[in-house]
Parts: C-alpha cells; sequence; structure tokens
C-alpha cells in the first residue's frame, strides 16, 4: 500500500473529485482531504492511499502538475509522519523533560546526594 500526497488542491476538491481522478490508475483503499479545525474548510491538501505501488507511481507520473479546479496539483508520495512538537514546545528534547526552568523537579533533588554545606562564617 502507497499513500500519495496531493497538494496545491483547489478548496472545493471533493473526496468524490479525487476519487474520480485516481481511480484510472488502479485500487484506492482511502481517501483523507485535511480539513481546518476552526473553520471546516478543506486545507488544500489530500492524502490518497493506493492498494498498489506500481499503480502509485502510475498516478504520480501523470497527474503531477496537471491542472484541477484551475491550480496544478502536486502529486508525490507522502513521507511519514514525523513527531511534532506539543503547543509549547518538545518537552522531551530538554534535559530534565520539559518541567520549566532548569529542567529539574522536586524529585530530582530528592534523588540527588546532598552535599554538606561550607560554614557562614
Amino acid at each position: 500500500m502507497k499513500s500519495l500526497f496531493v497538494g496545491n488542491m483547489s478548496f472545493q476538491t471533493t473526496e468524490s473529485d479525487l476519487r474520480a481522478l485516481f481511480e484510472p490508475f488502479g485500487q484506492i483503499t482511502r481517501v483523507h482531504i485535511a480539513m481546518d479545525r476552526e473553520t471546516g474548510r478543506a486545507r488544500g491538501f489530500a492524502f490518497v492511499e493506493m492498494a498498489n505501488d506500481e499503480e502509485a507511481a502510475k498516478a504520480i507520473a501523470a497527474l503531477d502538475g496537471k491542472a484541477v479546479g484551475g491550480r496544478n496539483l502536486k502529486v508525490n508520495e507522502a513521507r511519514p509522519k514525523t513527531e511534532r512538537p506539543g503547543p509549547r514546545g518538545d518537552a522531551g528534547s530538554r534535559p530534565g523533560g520539559g518541567r520549566g526552568r532548569g529542567g529539574t523537579s522536586n524529585e530530582d533533588y530528592r534523588e540527588a546526594a546532598r552535599q554538606p554545606r561550607e560554614p557562614r562564617w
């Protein structure tokens, strides 16, 4: 199974439009049009999964750059989804797991061996 990225789509493109566009090249297992969460409107790109790698390659060759709905489509193999940081940054990438300034927590202090303090005089 091969997942294809379809970009630069018209915002009025529907799932049935994409199915009709890709079906001549082979069996389609899934079509997903990215929608904006707030407006509910299409974001201008989609993912089409095709059952066969050869059919997907034919679809890429035939449809990449093709004018549909007044726009030239960008069709290529979809890249795997990468781990993205959350809304406040990637907590796992900072020392201490992103627990604020310094990256330490109370647990870190309890686990560390205490050093004797030097007298103040």
